[in-house]
């Protein structure tokens, strides 16, 4: 008797897999619980055992889920492949675009390009997670991500990279700090005052204390949090001052609790760039997509 395994179901046992939790992965799949169920027990049944063991605390794996995991993703990763260099010969733009990017470029400028594109291309799907720089670069290389947006970086010559935006930083104080009234200032006047820092080993974050290095001073932390809103937060509560790109500190310092001021010096101009693995040819989408973007 053939073996009949649905593609979709595969896949859906996969996302639960990697989240841990029937609902969590129904939600990033956009499908109901109880169907992404119904499927998972298909497959069970079409496999001949139990992947998961449930219980009220959620599930887990069983010993044949783990083996059908891993097999799993990679049936996956390729179907998906077969499926982007089938429609990059299909004379349309369309298809699934995996794209990872850092926060700022998500905060400031991608929501209103990927609409621009997504308008034009209407049978493309931006697939977007966020994520750190160095993670976006490494997603690029290891195939997990078809484009990337980051902090301009160093890459490998397998790896290109084009101009995305310019994300200046800024310096973020609360109403009536000692450095409000200056227009400008440089980063050693900054350090002399307690930092909220936003993302502990992110790019601004290792940016910043590399440059205090240089400067022999002190890079003095009042309190570190994971999110550029919730620095805002912080600096607007008085607990400290920051140094943010400024698309983040346009969006969350609406307030008149705080100012922002410019940071004076050459390194903080902070550019963006896109990333995409070497490929020729590029799937149509891709090459649109980079296009848009890097237009």
């Amino acid at each position: 008797m053939a073996l009949r395994i649905d593609p979709y179901s595969l896949r859906l046992f996969v996302a639960a897999a990697k989240e841990g939790s029937i609902a969590r992965a129904a939600a990033k799949e956009h499908i109901a619980a109880s169907a992404l169920s119904r499927r998972i027990a298909d497959l069970e049944y079409a496999l001949g055992a139990a992947l998961f063991m449930r219980s009220p605390r959620g599930i887990a794996l069983t010993e044949a889920g783990q083996i059908a995991f891993g097999r799993g993703v990679l049936i996956d990763d390729d179907l998906q492949t077969l499926a982007r260099e089938v429609q990059a010969h299909s004379g349309q733009v369309c298809g699934t675009l995996r794209v990872f990017a850092n926060t700022s470029s998500i905060v400031g400028f991608l929501p209103e390009r990927l609409h621009r594109i997504c308008s034009a291309y209407p049978l493309v799907e931006i697939a977007l997670q966020e994520r750190m720089t160095d993670e976006v670069i490494r997603a690029c290389l290891d195939g997990r991500a078809d484009i990337g947006v980051g902090v301009a970086r160093k890459v490998p010559n397998s790896v290109e990279s084009w101009h995305f935006a310019a994300d200046p930083l800024m310096v973020v104080l609360p109403l009536g700090h000692a450095l409000a009234k200056r227009r400008s200032l440089r980063f050693t006047e900054v350090l002399a005052y307690p930092l909220v820092t936003a993302m502990t080993g992110g790019a601004v974050d290792q940016l910043l204390r590399e440059r205090a290095a240089a400067a022999r001073m002190q890079f003095r932390t009042s309190v570190a949090v994971s999110s550029f809103d919730a620095s805002c937060r912080m600096v607007e509560a008085g607990l400290g001052i920051a140094v943010l790109p400024n698309s983040a500190a346009s969006a969350y310092a609406g307030s008149r609790r705080f100012l922002r001021r410019a940071l004076n010096e050459t390194w903080a101009k902070h550019e963006l760039r896109l990333y995409a693995a070497k490929k020729v040819p590029r799937p149509r989408a891709l090459a649109a997509l980079i296009a848009a973007l890097s237009g």
